[in-house]
């Protein structure tokens, strides 16, 4: 019972692929990452510095396991994307977000710090968050004790793997480049060449606030010379939320900031200014500022290391480990330190072989997973290239296993372009849609706002229509009575967004001009401009009287459509 369901691929990197899973027997959903292997010192990395930790902020580890090609990390499933999808569809957050947000991050980060844990590399793209809107730190791949040299363990784990120490110090330096996060969030005492420390893991946090509030983190550049200039020499400019709309920062906002993204880490806030400060409002208690990391020492954490059969006994049963994490304090009963990689190994399929048949998709293989998930059990994923011999002809040409035929049938059955998956379009209803502008100098009336149009005399109110159907109803085919004509659009598109405007517009006789220019409009673009202007109407009103000729809408929609229809049903008999 230990073989996963994957469901459909939520997440993709240069050599990992991140699906939806389940756990074959049971109806407890997970995300299940398959990378190659030459990503081991970095999955390992994760393993051991989250195994035991359960927190509400931090992403739970379940297990691990290795197959012939891959190694398959099982974690929580968060369903809400990441925090930098949000940031670049929202482009900015309200200050009152971003401080839920940083409640989450504070909370989560400072249980990380207790622990002698430093995250090293704070970026939107590894904060995760939960349905509910629960934020979490996940990706530990470049995590570390504080005081240890990451580059070591990374090639004392490489060089396990392949079975030997030769080659120790061209590992160690190939290192190098694998321990570096994202400069953008890097603390400039980092960048200058010093260890990371509490103080840096909180400046890349102000980094991430600032950017939740402003839509962009306050140092950035194309060029990395230029980004390291800026870190190193500049301040950051005040946030400002991209939309001026908006309200901006407020004064605890900007101290709060200020006083993380210090350039000198001694005059940058520690964990007892930071929990105490008052953007805050009071929402960490007495308890949690009392345990700041300054009254913490590090290494009433560190225990020594485990054995192996201490390992052996936690890859076995995670589930009682779990149960540990879980007491009040939450002490780790296993050191981060592992001075032997072998120590923590991931679990192998059952019988000790290395197939991948454990990992089944839950419907047919397609040709970006087929090479990470095997179709059948027992199957060598080395045989899994093309064969110039036709699967008929095996079959035919002597007697075969049972799972054998099973899986040449598959071959005959399945063709490639059976396998190929047509990827999802943008749903229209959650793209943000441009905003629609318009001229007021080639507008030819006045250019009331809706406020002003709501409260129009009636008498006004008919002038004001008069003009605008005399306008919409204009012969003249110029070019230039054409933009006219499409301006005026653009404007009854913005004021056709309220309520009130609306239902007044919809039961005046300029609506059954629109619905007479959706047949007789000279060109597609003012078509599309007063099919617009007709949805929003429709979209917006509160009242729909007995008269207003609705059928006559829909028949033209539908009309239209099938005209649409059969242009391209001819254009594809043609093509053929």
């Amino acid at each position: 019972m230990e073989n996963f369901i994957l469901y459909e691929e939520i997440g993709r990197g240069s050599k990992t692929v991140v699906y939806k899973g389940r756990r074959k027997g049971t109806i407890n959903f997970v995300a299940i990452l398959c990378t190659d292997k030459c990503k081991r010192p970095e999955i390992t990395n994760w393993v051991r510095l989250t195994h035991e930790i359960k927190h509400k902020n931090i992403v739970t580890f379940h297990e691990w396991y290795e197959t012939s090609n891959h190694l398959w990390l099982v974690v929580e499933l968060c369903t809400g994307g990441s925090l930098e999808t949000v940031i670049a569809q929202d482009e900015n957050l309200p200050e009152d977000v971003v401080r839920e947000f940083g409640i989450d991050l504070i909370t989560g980060l400072h249980h990380l710090h207790k622990l002698g844990i430093l995250f090293c590399d704070i970026s939107p793209g590894k904060i995760l968050l939960e349905g509910p809107g629960t934020l979490k730190f996940s990706n530990f791949c470049l995590a570390k004790v504080e005081g240890e040299n990451l580059e070591e363990f990374f090639a004392l784990v490489a060089a396990e793997e392949g079975g030997g120490d030769s080659g120790e110090n061209v590992l160690k330096k190939s290192m190098k480049s694998r321990v570096k996060g994202s400069p953008v969030y890097t603390a400039p005492e980092v960048v200058r060449g010093t260890d990371f420390s509490t103080a840096s893991d909180l400046w890349s946090l102000g980094c991430l606030l600032y950017e939740m509030f402003s839509g962009k983190p306050p140092f950035f550049s194309d060029s990395v010379s230029e980004l390291i200039e800026k870190i190193l020499y500049e301040d950051p400019l005040p946030p400002i939320p991209k939309d001026s709309s908006l309200p901006q920062a407020s004064s605890d906002f900007i101290n709060l900031l200020d006083g993380l993204l210090q350039r000198d880490p001694q005059k940058r806030l520690t964990w007892t200014g930071l929990l105490q400060h008052s953007f805050w409002k009071n929402a960490f208690t007495r308890e949690d500022q009392e345990s700041s990391i300054e009254d913490f020492s590090f290494s009433s954490n560190l225990r020594k290391c485990p054995g192996p059969q201490d390992s052996k006994q936690l890859l076995q049963n995670p589930q009682n480990e779990q149960a540990k994490g879980q007491k009040s304090g939450q002490e780790l009963s296993h050191s981060f330190r592992l001075e032997n990689p072998t120590d923590l190994r991931p679990k192998n399929t059952l019988g000790g072989q290395l197939n991948e048949s454990m990992f089944l998709l839950s419907s047919r293989p397609t040709p970006r997973t087929s090479t990470v998930v095997a179709l059948g059990p027992g199957e060598d994923m080395t045989q899994k290239s093309p064969q110039k011999t036709s699967p008929l002809s095996k079959i035919t040409s002597g007697h075969l296993s049972q799972q054998d035929l099973e899986s040449l049938m598959r071959e005959l059955i399945y063709t490639d372009s059976d396998l190929v998956i047509t990827p999802i379009i943008d749903n229209p209803k959650i793209m943000k849609q441009l905003p629609i502008k318009f001229d007021p100098k080639i507008l030819h009336l006045p250019a009331h706002s809706v406020d002003k149009l709501l409260f129009l005399k009636d008498q006004d109110w008919n002038d004001f229509l008069q003009q605008v159907c005399s306008q919409i109803d204009s012969t003249e085919k110029s070019t230039g009575a054409s933009r006219t004509k499409l301006n005026l659009l653009c404007y009854l598109c913005v004021v056709a967004g309220h309520q009130g405007v609306a239902t007044r517009l919809l039961h005046s006789p300029l609506f059954q001009l629109l619905i007479q220019h959706l047949r007789i409009a000279p060109n597609w673009d003012i078509r599309a401009k007063v099919a617009r202007v007709i949805g929003l109407l429709a979209s917006h009103t509160t009242e729909l009287q007995e008269n207003t000729p609705v059928i006559e809408v829909i028949s033209f929609i539908i009309e239209m459509d099938c005209v649409i229809y059969v242009s391209l049903y001819s254009h594809y008999i043609a093509y053929l």
